[in-house]
């Protein structure tokens, strides 16, 4: 059985992903000792044969040619083949992330329009349409971003973290702590429920894929159209892998 390893290096955690087929069969979201993770998971593993890594923060190399000793390796950059047309006009800057995104967005619904919202350290938002064409999107900050400048930028206000996305947030505040979830829960929702339905007008029919480390607070958006898919990074990865190993 040939696996297949994903590293996915982000903003604030790196996420490691062994796949068999398209099904992950271990995955770990870890914040340091990136390194010696790795050699316990290509210990643990031995059947790995290809591997990916992508960084959205620059790193010394270590992974990088730690892997390429371990079978087929590719680094994500601007120019990696992709399975989508790149229409985005600064390819150059466009966040490995999101070209990760819109490979998974645009293999998971082929032939149809494709709204990918990615909601982690930054909310994206990348769209790729029913030709394949990946044409772009949004960046705006995430929950936490949020709360942080709330504190970093006032006085008096306090640092607030994330309630759990199970409790439910009021919209009157009746407290200062409460006013400030308020804004940033409440307010974000409201923000991507207005874009979905600014995407849906210009693009019908769409699908949508909500995905990223605060997914729980928007998958419960009452629409029939909208799918959760909390790794899509790392499946686009394998997708972009596997284009790469075909092609």
């Amino acid at each position: 059985m040939l696996l297949k390893l994903i590293v996915d290096i982000g903003n604030t955690s790196s996420k490691i992903a062994v796949f068999s087929n398209d099904e992950i069969i271990e995955f770990r979201v870890i914040k340091e000792n990136l390194i010696e993770v790795l050699k316990e998971i290509i210990i643990s593993f031995p059947d790995i044969c290809s591997s990916i890594l992508s960084s959205v923060s620059n790193h010394d190399g270590e992974v990088s040619k730690f892997l390429q000793g371990k079978g087929y390796f590719i680094e994500l950059t601007h120019t990696t083949k992709v399975p989508f047309k790149n229409m985005y006009q600064s390819a150059a800057t466009l966040g490995k992330d999101r070209i990760a995104i819109a490979a998974a967005g645009s293999l998971a619904y082929p032939g149809e329009n494709v709204l990918v919202i990615d909601t982690g350290t930054c909310v994206t938002y990348d769209f790729i349409n029913a030709d394949g064409d990946y044409l772009g999107g949004a960046i705006s900050p995430g929950l936490t971003m949020r709360f942080d400048a709330l504190s970093k930028f006032t006085h008096e206000l306090p640092r607030l973290d994330k309630p759990s996305a199970e409790k439910e947030v009021n919209l009157v505040g009746k407290t200062t702590h409460e006013s400030i979830t308020s804004g940033v829960i409440n307010g974000l929702k409201t923000e991507v429920e207005h874009i979905i339905n600014q995407y849906e007008a210009l693009f019908s029919p769409l699908k949508i894929i909500i995905s990223g480390g605060d997914y729980l607070y928007f998958e419960n958006l009452v629409k029939s159209n909208i799918f959760a898919s909390p790794n899509i990074v790392v499946h686009g990865l394998k997708k972009i892998l596997d284009f790469n190993e075909k092609n």
